[in-house]
């Protein structure tokens, strides 16, 4: 089984319509037929949407989504029209919620890798491949690629998991001009915050993107370069060979198949909520990730 543990209703707001509620965000249109986007405090790990949430977490990817989209301007147009709270919407959407043109979005995830790591580390120890790319001989866990490669996935429901894909049935399903786009945007924008990420001794390992079609031009969506969409491991600590020490929720993973938890991964049980020590230290970590790359104080 798979899921959210505990599904919220979603907050009615005098002209808007839900659309949508996903692991994070929860989706509304205006009557203007704009979108708008708002990153909830939710958490999710092994397909489940967890009962317990980690405070300011969606305003640290918004701020963060934000800040990036500015790094990337010159690459790639994005989604967003304004950070404005719509009349009637309560103050806690402060901070999270982004106005966002409505596009005919691409149903693929574009996921860019640097480093041999998670799903693409598992195809590889088989294949020697990952979306049927032919890898050298040698890599282990962590090691960096001879070259940045574009690994497409299908985006699947909340509950289910991404499943990867090869370049050909991309273009398969989109055309062979739009998944060429999409590769080359995808490795120019992995590309830029590779290196900005590098700066501030930070490995961007792998990332995900979404994009969509404002009439006939490709569009960064959704969030990007987050913690939650992005591998990231600090440069200082970096050992291939093993499991890296990241930004991200791998503390929540870790406690969740850890005996503390109590939890069977294999049973049909949800997950327990977390402990105080797991949510402060998650939130630490996504703080520091903010902080780290951005150079800004979270407060």
């Amino acid at each position: 089984m798979s899921g959210f543990v505990e599904k919220p209703e979603p907050v009615q707001v005098p002209g808007l319509t839900h659309l949508h509620t996903g692991k994070v965000r929860d989706l509304y249109q205006n009557a203007a037929g704009e979108l708008i986007m708002v990153a909830s405090d939710r958490t999710s790990a092994y397909d489940w949407v967890l009962p317990t949430e980690i405070p300011d977490k969606g305003r640290i990817l918004t701020q963060l989504s934000l800040w990036w989209f500015d790094q990337l301007s010159d690459l790639a147009p994005n989604h967003v029209i304004s950070t404005d709270i719509p009349a009637g919407a309560p103050s806690d959407w402060a901070g999270r919620t982004l106005v966002c043109t409505s596009l005919a979005m691409v149903p693929v995830e574009c996921v860019a890798r640097g480093y041999l790591t998670g799903s693409g580390l598992a195809e590889y120890q088989q294949t020697r491949t990952v979306c049927g790319l032919a890898l050298p001989e040698g890599l282990v866990n962590g090691s960096e690629l001879p070259a940045p490669i574009f690994t497409p996935a299908t985006k699947a429901a909340v509950g289910d998991h991404d499943e990867n894909v090869s370049y050909e049935e991309v273009a398969r399903q989109v055309g062979a001009e739009v998944a060429a786009q999409l590769r080359q945007t995808t490795l120019a924008v992995y590309g830029r915050a590779r290196d900005v990420a590098r700066e501030r001794g930070v490995i961007l390992a792998d990332t995900k993107f979404e994009f969509g079609f404002d009439g006939e031009t490709l569009t960064l969506a959704d969030e990007v370069l987050t913690p939650d969409s992005s591998r990231f491991w600090p440069a200082d600590q970096w050992q291939p060979g093993r499991s890296q020490p990241s930004f991200d929720k791998q503390i929540i993973r870790d406690w969740l198949t850890s005996p503390a938890a109590g939890w069977d991964r294999t049973s049909e049980q949800p997950p327990p909520a977390l402990a105080q020590s797991v949510i402060d230290h998650t939130r630490a970590k996504y703080v520091e990730a903010y902080e780290r790359l951005t150079g800004l104080s979270w407060s």
